[in-house]
């Protein structure tokens, strides 16, 4: 199975180690697409300073294809962060370097090839919003994260073009994490799915409620954690079409992932 990450592409930098990781919440998608035996892509714009070059070595040492990418003249993204008891905490970024400033219309003109992929992965850190009405014309899944900031008023006129809706709601009631995932589907995502934190999983289909528990683990680095729940969602969802057996797939590999450094470790000092 073909599939693609579309957006954002950045280094975490480590300040308490002053190690930098690659990351991103599309190029997450695509690595850990292929960790999971898929064949991913990735499409997006990096800078050409020694944060880019990191990425794209990284990118090459996974067999991820990156030939329909931008390089442009600039700082590439980064994110600032430390690390407490094993969790993850962010100190401010770039918002994404010479992607401020460089249009994302540019994948539009690869349409063709993305007709070939089954599923296409974006964030609400890609600049991506634009694109999103055309990306929907494909024939693939098209599925977005919003994370933990977004604006309800923002987020839900964009679910008319997905297929998948994710959320993060670690900091959100049950009651209003529910209402959440009913509007998104009412908006227009075919299902919608919130991570919360220690309290797992939620997903509504329209029809359906599900719940998954979280696989206890003793973190290293919840980095990426929720990156990894969404892709192996995704692929085993689309593979095999059992909504249960795709969360829990998506809590192993999560778990998985929360041992590692980083989003998926290839750290280098900076």
């Amino acid at each position: 199975m073909k599939v693609i990450g579309i957006g954002d592409n950045v280094v975490d930098k480590y300040e308490h180690r002053r190690v930098r990781y690659p990351g991103g919440n599309a190029l997450n998608f695509s690595v850990y697409a292929a960790m999971l035996d898929a064949s991913a892509a990735y499409l997006g714009i990096f800078g050409n300073d020694a944060a880019a070059d990191h990425v794209m070595r990284t990118l090459a040492k996974f067999g991820i294809d990156i030939g329909h990418c931008r390089q442009v003249a600039g700082e590439n993204g980064y994110a600032r962060l430390t690390i407490e008891q094993g969790e993850r905490v962010f100190l401010g970024s770039n918002l994404g370097g010479v992607r401020q400033t460089e249009s994302m219309d540019f994948i539009l003109q690869q349409m063709d090839w993305l007709r070939d992929f089954s599923l296409i992965h974006t964030s609400s850190y890609s600049y991506i919003d634009a694109q999103l009405p055309e990306l929907a014309t494909l024939p693939g899944w098209l599925s977005y994260d919003f994370s933990d900031d977004f604006v309800i008023a923002q987020a839900l006129p964009l679910c008319r073009w997905l297929d998948a809706a994710f959320f993060s709601c670690a900091e959100w009631s049950l009651v209003e994490t529910r209402e959440l995932l009913v509007q998104a589907v009412r908006a227009g995502s075919s299902l919608a799915v919130a991570t919360r934190g220690e309290q797992g999983a939620l997903l509504f289909d329209g029809k359906n409620w599900y719940q998954q528990e979280p696989e206890t683990v003793t973190p290293v680095d919840t980095l990426g954690a929720g990156d990894a729940f969404i892709t192996a969602f995704l692929l085993h969802l689309r593979q095999h079409g059992n909504i249960a057996a795709a969360l829990q797939a998506a809590a192993h590999f999560a778990a998985r992932i929360c041992l590692v450094d980083g989003a998926f470790g290839e750290g280098e000092a900076y």
